[in-house]
């Protein structure tokens, strides 16, 4: 039910994965999604179910408020049949606090993780890089960010095949001591990980393909998430009017054609669909309000694929071993405080 536009995009991206054989299951108003299935043909033979939900967190509700006002909501609802073992994962283009919220207190946390955080898989000039958090964790401490470099190390590990991931922390400047304070106490914690953590990075190295992993708070991944989109949207269009201004260039651009579709598909975020939540126990996919039927496509071909691999079990597994992801959590960090001097 969740995004700026609905059922009218989410339906027909859940039918087109459905056809290609992974089972859906359409949680919302029953009657809403049973009226925009009716403009579907073939829906009759696909795997697709319907999970009645009788309220919708609106996209400019508090989570909070949204999960005590509204218990049968579809996120809510969503979440609820992953933890009851009738579902695998859930996809939601709605509400990204109250899917976070839902995540958190409905799915679980993995054991030691402090706060899940979103990470966004973008394409570079060589491979895709991870960025993580671009928008779960607005206002993040230091052993946050490393929380969310070792959650995102284990992910360009076992879902992207990197063996060594380049973790490198965003900042202003490439110099140790750079950045604000919260930037520079992260620094000195992910040098004492046994992370391949390559230091401080600017802006402009997140997509030169030299680095796999970037770790930043939410606020600021969020920001540098929607200026890349913004910014690769309005090049293409510049790019088209520019072609068509002159004969040549439309010549050239005839003979082009191949090149620049690639080119375009490059700049895409449609092509990688949503944001992994990592740090819970159920698979969590996280698309943006105003994603169209390619990117909710994407968005659910990736969770059954995590499904399929159980890769998100792997990196249950991983970050539940991994002896170090308790070393950076609250508590950790109090005792740190208090210690005497």
């Amino acid at each position: 039910m969740g995004g700026d536009i609905g059922p009218k995009v989410n339906i027909p991206a859940a039918l087109q994965v459905a056809r290609e054989g992974v089972n859906i299951i359409l949680v919302g108003d029953e009657a809403v999604l049973r009226a925009e299935l009716a403009r579907h043909e073939g829906v009759g033979s696909l795997p697709v179910t319907i999970h009645h939900a009788s309220q919708v967190v609106d996209m400019d509700e508090k989570p909070g408020d949204a999960m005590r006002r509204k218990k049968d909501s579809s996120i809510l609802v969503a979440c609820q049949l992953v933890k009851d073992g009738l579902a695998d994962g859930v996809v939601s283009a709605g509400n990204s606090g109250a899917s976070v919220a839902c995540g958190m207190f409905v799915l679980g946390r993995i054991k030691g993780v402090e706060r899940p955080a979103l990470a966004s898989i973008m394409p570079t000039e060589k491979s895709p890089v991870v960025l993580i958090d671009v928008g779960a964790n607005v206002d993040s401490k230091p052993f946050h960010l490393a929380q969310f470099g070792i959650m995102a190390d284990v992910l360009a590990r076992d879902v992207l095949g990197i063996a060594r991931p380049r973790v490198g922390l965003l900042s202003i400047g490439e110099e140790e001591g750079k950045g604000n304070t919260v930037v520079k106490e992260a620094f000195d914690l992910l040098k004492q990980t046994s992370l391949n953590f390559v230091g401080n990075v600017e802006g402009r190295d997140v997509f030169t393909g030299d680095l796999d992993v970037a770790v930043c708070d939410g606020f600021v991944g969020n920001i540098c998430l929607k200026l890349s989109e913004g910014l690769g949207r309005s090049f293409g269009r510049v790019l088209k009017r520019e072609l068509k201004r002159h004969m040549l260039s439309r010549m050239g651009a005839a003979l082009s054609m191949g090149s620049l579709k690639n080119f375009a598909r490059m700049l895409d975020y449609a092509e990688y669909g949503g944001a992994p939540l990592l740090g819970l126990k159920s698979i969590l996919i996280v698309c943006h309000g105003a994603s169209n039927i390619k990117a909710v496509t994407n968005a659910i071909r990736m969770a059954a694929t995590y499904v399929d691999k159980k890769a998100h079990e792997h990196l249950a597994e991983e970050l539940t071993a991994h002896k170090e992801l308790g070393q950076f959590c609250r508590h950790k960090a109090q005792e740190e405080t208090s210690a005497p001097a």
